[in-house]
């Protein structure tokens, strides 16, 4: 070493060590996002003053979402109403058939057998009103 004061030696050291220590400061990327938060554009009065306007953004936003969960409930109940329809429609034809096939001349006769009462094998006859004419 050379002839200098150890005080000046342990300095010269100190500041070394302060000089490593230093870091330099982490600048933000210069994009729009970083101006535009840091520049003052959005503070806590511009937030607090755009506060009413984005709740109402937000209720608009639960209210669209309400509306789409009654349509889609309503779709469904419509379908569920057009099966149950189409099934009475298919019950309704199937009555109707049985009825026209009941009502024919042969299941008439076997169901009217049954009672006892049965078929006249003689033809209808046709009967015939003279007018009356009033003559005095």
């Amino acid at each position: 070493m050379t002839n200098r004061l150890r005080t000046q030696i342990e300095e010269e050291e100190a500041e070394k060590k302060l000089i490593v220590e230093e870091k330099p400061e982490a600048e933000f990327p210069d994009n729009f996002l970083t101006q535009f938060l840091s520049k003052g554009f959005i503070n806590a009065e511009s937030a607090t003053k755009a506060l009413p306007f984005v709740l109402f953004l937000t209720f608009l936003g639960m209210v669209y979402i309400a509306n789409r969960h009654l349509a889609e409930r309503n779709i469904r109940e419509i379908d569920k109403v057009t099966k149950e329809v189409k099934e009475l429609s298919w019950d309704y034809k199937t009555a109707k058939a049985d009825l026209a096939y009941k009502s024919t001349l042969t299941e008439v006769a076997k169901r009217a057998d049954t009672l006892g009462i049965k078929e006249s094998m003689q033809p209808p006859q046709k009967i015939v009103a003279e007018e009356v004419t009033d003559e005095h």
